[in-house]
């Protein structure tokens, strides 16, 4: 193989994260079996749903929706979405996440009632499962911080005008404010370096250089860790997060 000196983006396309989730079925003080609601700050999602039945309810500043989800419905939403899975009937789904690396270093938080979100380690105490702890404990912690976050949920649900939704989004991005540094060097090296990639490969293109084809390469993973207790269900993942 001729080498053109790069260092290719190895990544999935776009440097996206892929995993496949289950959505609890666990019911909820309302009596809906729902995942916990939650905001990400600097990644869009991505829902490609291959069975079951459900919905998920989003809040913005443009109000509260609901989207109906069926095998086949493929939805997304961009940063500061506060959202909420809803399973009525075994929802399954392909999740697609922008910036591989960032929900895993922090870039989810949780909907927690307001005295929570005051500092990391507040939250932490509140939203962290135990890594070492038996199987039912961390199930029961999962299910105690989702019904949690549920108390601040139906408050900015509830709440009349934007600004308990504005003063949610500070908090949670004082809160993060700290990883933002590890968050870009991530960046750098997912979604950024691919875009650069791609646009190497234009400028090669342009040229009629087409020495960057004779690289080409074929990859597949099996998950790397199955069953594992998110933030709306139970997880499948798929490869080392960057």
């Amino acid at each position: 193989m001729v080498s053109t000196g790069e260092h290719p983006f190895t990544g999935l396309p776009g440097g996206v994260a892929v995993s496949r989730l289950c959505v609890y079925d666990w019911p909820a003080a309302d009596g809906v079996r729902s995942g916990t609601p939650h905001v990400h700050l600097a990644c869009s999602e991505g829902y490609v749903v291959t069975g079951g039945r459900g919905s998920v309810q989003t809040l913005t500043v443009s109000g509260y929706e609901v989207t109906p989800l069926a095998a086949g419905t493929v939805a997304w939403f961009t940063p500061g979405t506060v959202h909420r899975l809803v399973n009525e009937d075994d929802l399954r789904m392909t999740v697609l996440m922008q910036n591989s690396g960032l929900p895993e270093a922090g870039d989810a938080v949780l909907t927690l009632p307001p005295q929570y979100l005051t500092d990391p380690e507040t939250y932490a105490a509140a939203t962290a499962i135990p890594a070492d702890a038996p199987e039912d404990e961390r199930e029961r912690v999962a299910r105690a911080r989702r019904d949690l976050a549920l108390e601040g949920y139906r408050s900015l649900r509830e709440a009349s005008g934007p600004e308990a939704l504005a003063a949610f989004h500070r908090a949670a991005a004082a809160l993060v404010r700290p990883r933002v540094a590890e968050w870009r060097r991530r960046w750098r090296s997912g979604a950024l370096a691919a875009a650069e990639a791609t646009g190497r490969h234009l400028d090669r293109l342009a040229e009629g250089d087409t020495a960057h084809l004779a690289e080409a390469v074929v990859r597949a993973e099996r998950p790397v860790e199955r069953g594992r207790l998110g933030m709306c269900g139970r997880l499948d993942v798929y490869g080392t997060p960057l």
